[in-house]
């Protein structure tokens, strides 16, 4: 059982640094995001080569539909709460600054709320 506490920043969104198969990757906690939605440059820096991923799933961003590649990650932790086998897509090169923490990570937790402005994961 882990469990950890995240304060939001001034703009009242959770950024945090998860460790995504082993990369430590800068991402925005979204209960709105379906998936794990990791920028093009993110899932470069994980390892996902993304040049060769088949990009046929269309997603519908703050900028439009445009279509994503699927993936499946190995772990997904924060501050020592740990999933595995997490859901996640990979955005066409340019389309998204920065990468969301979405439910395929939230939804396999034990529990989290977000209470006072401060976000509470529990495994």
């Amino acid at each position: 059982f882990a469990a950890t506490e995240l304060k939001s920043g001034e703009n009242g969104h959770f950024i945090v640094t998860a460790d995504i198969n082993g990369t430590a990757v800068k991402v925005m906690v979204d209960t709105g995001a379906s998936a794990v939605a990791l920028s093009y440059e993110d899932a470069q820096d994980i390892g996902l080569h993304p040049g060769t991923l088949d990009f046929n799933v269309p997603v519908s961003t703050a900028h439009g539909i445009t279509k994503a590649a699927g993936v499946t990650l190995d772990t997904v932790e924060i501050d020592g709460v740990k999933v595995s086998d997490v859901k996640g897509m990979v955005l066409p090169e340019g389309v998204m600054r920065g990468s969301l923490l979405g439910m395929s990570f939230l939804g396999k937790l034990k529990s989290f709320k977000v209470e006072d402005g401060v976000l509470y994961l529990k495994n």
